[in-house]
């Protein structure tokens, strides 16, 4: 989300302290038994079980402050305020990036089973594999429908989406329910990043769309689908989105506005253009291309 204008020190002090500190703090709350995982009593209480909301949403809120106090690229929106594409450099490299993820979801869920037990693992692996295909199918359909395209890119969001919306309820749903709360959350992600640009926010990836709006929804819908449905459940569920918010926007906006009122968090605008390779790093991330635009 950050990328392409954060300065890298800085980033790395915010990912240690968020990393070290919040992800830890709010994981507790559920699976360490800590006050989410009883709000309705022993048996009951918010459920998350491979971490739409611990670990996806946690990061979208961290993501979500961290592009707001930074502000947006440079030629990202024009003199009208209208978002422009600044396209990333290989779409190929992206695809097998997207393909890596959804095939390392598979001891993402599959491992959180936390025991060899086949029949609740092979669930976990079904479910999460449908709903990633059903949020690629979404994404599509509507991206075409409203932008006259076959638009990779979204298709892409789109199975990391259903990835992201399976994760809390992947041992809870039937398959016929992992493919509509897959489905659900590829449409999501269209309107979500139309959304993230018309609030003149810059998220390069969509990574808020993915990883925050898209945690939300599947940690709601294991309120709505699956073995533990039911309006209690729902508003446990509800319950834990609102505390992680609360606590990850403070805390994210706490160490990202320290940073920026110190140390600067965003690289100059002659090391944004020339690219943060060269400066940050002191090499050319694409040497031979450089050479034959000179």
């Amino acid at each position: 989300a950050v990328a392409e204008r954060i300065k890298i020190g800085p980033f790395m002090i915010f990912v240690i302290l968020y990393v070290g500190l919040v992800y830890p703090i709010v994981g507790s709350w559920q699976w360490g038994g800590g006050f989410l995982s009883t709000l309705g009593g022993d048996d009951a209480g918010f459920y998350d079980f491979a971490g739409s909301t611990l670990v996806h949403s946690v990061g979208g809120w961290g993501a979500l402050i961290g592009i707001y106090l930074l502000g947006a690229r440079i030629g990202k929106f024009g003199e009208d305020g209208k978002p422009k594409a600044l396209t990333g450099h290989n779409i190929p490299l992206a695809t097998a990036g997207v393909l890596i993820l959804w095939l390392g979801w598979f001891g993402f869920n599959g491992g959180s089973v936390l025991s060899g037990d086949p029949e609740l693992t092979s669930l976990v692996l079904v479910t999460t594999s449908l709903a990633a295909a059903a949020g690629g199918v979404g994404a599509l359909i509507l991206s075409t429908f409203l932008y006259k395209n076959l638009d990779l890119t979204m298709f892409l969001n789109g199975i990391l989406g259903g990835l992201v919306g399976i994760t809390a309820g992947a041992d809870l749903m039937s398959p016929n329910e992992a493919v509509l709360i897959g489905f659900i959350a590829g449409l999501i992600i269209v309107l979500g990043v139309a959304f993230i640009d018309r609030i003149r926010l810059d998220d390069p990836v969509g990574a808020v769309t993915v990883h925050l709006i898209c945690g939300i929804w599947g940690t709601l819908a294991v309120g709505i689908f699956g073995a533990k449905a039911g309006g209690d459940q729902f508003l446990y569920q509800l319950a834990g989105v609102g505390a992680a918010a609360a606590f990850c926007s403070l805390t994210a906006f706490i160490i990202f506005y320290s940073l920026k009122k110190t140390v600067g968090i965003r690289v100059s605008k002659e090391e944004e253009v020339d690219g943060l390779d060269l400066h940050e790093h002191g090499m050319d991330a694409y040497a031979d291309f450089r050479m034959n635009q000179h």
